[in-house]
């Protein structure tokens, strides 16, 4: 397991470390409730060292790329991003991935954990392509700036990010060095990244830092995701499950042309439904774990695969995403997590992530 390279830097401050997606990095500096808040309402500082950056070269790289994954590549204007599945024949995730067109090529953001996959995946299908994929993880790591007030910080630390769309990234020079800023795609928070050398994590991070940014660490980052109804792959999004029951539509472009798994998708699209859904709930415990069961009348209608208690509006709530079937998953219905009552909600969850 790799540790980020802002690794050493966290444990001095005293925050509790531990491993997220392949990554050793920061779990916690206060409480984690308190932390969530800050994501919620003020200007979060977290660490991104857990996140892979795939370079992906060559002048066949559009037309072979476009090939690969489920959004529109072929069309993507330099300096923006769009969200991927990798799928396989059978239309199942194999991976997912932002996916950033930088012009003379494109850089693949994902898990660390998902990269050697993603990697030797993407090997195995050039064939005769002008293409080259390398990881460029070593020279490349991120920062993460998100809430309401992130832009004002930002600002402050002399990185300006003023009228940047989601999904958009530019590069600046900054006090000398250079950095690349991505506005993250979020509905609920707005958050920015900023992607530089791993050398100069530590100098950033203190400047943002000072600027007024609270450090936050992955429980919390944890916390608000679910809040937000953001499936996580690898956790919400297994290989057995199908793009449109993840409810993610922002990674599936039914215009592009052919690409691995389009055949199945295209079935699913034409048939107008799935039978399961990505689900949000509200338990009224908080003893429940991924796996429990999801039941209605005593039948088994889904099954749990994120939890976290957390504070909402209404005081401390056990929220939860999950596979529920599209018959028993309109907000409002009363359902059983193994013996605990939940409420069906509708994602994202507002009671947790409003100010």
């Amino acid at each position: 397991m790799s540790r980020s390279p802002l690794y050493e830097k966290l444990a001095a401050a005293g925050a509790r470390m531990g491993e997220h997606d392949g990554a050793e990095t920061a779990m916690a500096f206060s409480a984690p409730a308190a932390e969530f808040v800050e994501l919620r309402s003020g200007a979060a500082l977290y660490d991104l060292g857990w996140r892979a950056k795939i370079m992906v070269t060559g002048n066949d790289r559009v037309r072979w790329l476009n090939g690969m994954v489920t959004n529109n590549i072929k069309d993507l204007p330099a300096g923006r991003g769009n969200y991927n599945f990798l799928l396989n024949a059978q239309g199942r995730i194999l991976a997912d991935m932002y996916i950033y067109n930088r012009g003379d090529c494109f850089v693949v953001d994902t898990a660390a954990w998902q990269a050697p996959n993603v990697l030797g995946l993407f090997d195995k299908f050039i064939i005769m392509d002008e293409v080259e994929v390398s990881d460029a993880s070593p020279k490349l790591t991120a920062i993460a700036m998100q809430g309401p007030k992130a832009a004002e910080v930002l600002a402050r630390a002399g990185i300006d990010t003023r009228a940047m769309e989601e999904l958009e990234i530019r590069d600046l020079n900054w006090n000398g060095l250079g950095l690349s800023v991505a506005r993250m795609a979020s509905e609920v928070s707005p958050g920015y990244e900023v992607w530089l050398a791993p050398a100069n994590a530590a100098q950033v991070w203190d400047a943002l830092f000072q600027a007024g940014a609270k450090p936050v660490g992955m429980d919390a980052v944890e916390m608000f995701r679910v809040a937000a109804g953001v499936p996580r792959y690898g956790q919400d999004i297994r290989e057995r499950d199908l793009p449109q029951e993840t409810g993610q539509r922002r990674a599936l472009d039914f215009h592009k042309g052919c690409y691995i798994g389009q055949e199945i998708v295209e079935r699913i699209h034409s048939r107008g439904n799935v039978h399961r859904q990505l689900t949000g709930l509200v338990l009224e415990e908080d003893s429940v774990s991924p796996g429990a069961k999801v039941s209605a009348g005593g039948k088994e209608v889904g099954e749990i695969t994120s939890v976290r208690r957390l504070p909402t509006r209404g005081g401390e709530r056990t929220l939860a995403l999950g596979y529920v079937r599209r018959e028993a998953a309109t907000p409002g219905t009363e359902l059983l997590v193994g013996q605990t009552p939940a409420r069906v909600a509708q994602l994202p969850l507002a009671e947790a992530i409003s100010s």
